[in-house]
């Protein structure tokens, strides 16, 4: 008796849903004529990505002034770490700090192409910005609208356009998302070429400090044995400051640089158009169901 009390409320609901065909047929081709449309004004986005191999520095050559690490300390010098693999552990942190982003980011990007820019002309290379944002023949942001600060933009950045990602191999990928594929593989470079630029002026300025620090001590004392040990300490920051100026890439080098996207990364409008489309089916047969219920309440 279940089996067949089951089995007929399955045709009660077969027959439900063929009656109310129309209203089903309807309601899904509305939902995808409508998702289309949205799909349609959404704008293509292109990810421009580098594959970087963090910079390994060699403290081989500095074994032999181990035994002078006291003295090295006092001059602010630590013979175990002298950049590299140090500095690319911290890199990873600085690149997504709001001091790296307003000091070495924001004066380098054009502001209206992170804030305003609604959409990229594949034709003819140009850039549309939002007249209610940012209104280009004047080069002036709208009157509605106030320049966004540097925490505000931080904000942006981060959350729509920046992916940084430390791989299982050891490699890091950057990646940035944009309405323009130039300016996707333009950004990349930029973070990159900032951050190495950033922790060479670091090094290259403890560095020049050290060898102003030694200088002094070399002229204050006689003695020959701490003469000798700041003379070595001295050639070490002085070989330094060699290298970090030869060095064209300190703490990232490229695997794979990052190109103009011809392909667009999203949105999938095909995928969005199925689910949508889904969802319409599912929207007509529950309007259905309600329909049939609270018509059969009426005459209960």
């Amino acid at each position: 008796m279940e089996n067949n009390k089951d089995e007929l409320n399955i045709l009660d609901l077969v027959a439900i849903f063929l009656k109310g065909k129309k209203i089903i047929a309807s309601v899904t081709a509305l939902t995808a004529i409508f998702v289309i449309i949205y799909s349609l004004t959404l704008p293509n986005l292109y990810e421009s990505s580098a594959l970087l191999n963090p910079i390994k520095s060699d403290n081989s050559s500095y074994g032999a002034f181990e035994n002078f690490s006291g003295l090295a300390s006092l001059a602010g010098i630590n013979l175990k770490d002298l950049g590299g693999e140090a500095n690319s552990e911290m890199a990873l942190e600085k690149v997504v700090s709001l001091s790296f982003f307003e000091t070495n980011i924001l004066p380098n990007i054009f502001l209206p192409d992170l804030k305003a820019l609604k959409s990229w002309n594949y034709d003819s290379n140009s850039l549309i910005y939002d007249a209610n944002i940012y209104d280009k023949s004047s080069e002036t942001w709208a009157d509605n609208s106030e320049k966004p600060s540097a925490q505000k933009s931080f904000k942006v950045f981060q959350k729509k356009h920046l992916r940084i990602r430390e791989e299982n191999n050891g490699f890091v990928s950057i990646k940035i998302k944009h309405k323009s594929p130039y300016i996707a593989k333009a950004w990349v470079e930029l973070i990159v070429e900032e951050i190495n630029a950033f922790y060479r002026e670091k090094d290259k300025s403890q560095a020049e400090k050290a060898i102003t620090y030694l200088n002094k001590q070399l002229m204050k004392t006689s003695l020959s044995e701490i003469r000798k040990a700041l003379a070595e300490l001295l050639q070490i920051e002085i070989q330094k400051t060699t290298l970090i100026e030869a060095k064209e890439a300190y703490v990232f080098d490229y695997i794979d640089s990052p190109v103009v996207m011809e392909q667009k990364s999203e949105p999938s409008r095909s995928l969005i158009i199925l689910l949508g489309t889904f969802l319409g089916i599912v929207l007509g047969y529950i309007i259905v169901l309600f329909k049939h219920f609270s018509t059969t309440r009426k005459y209960v």
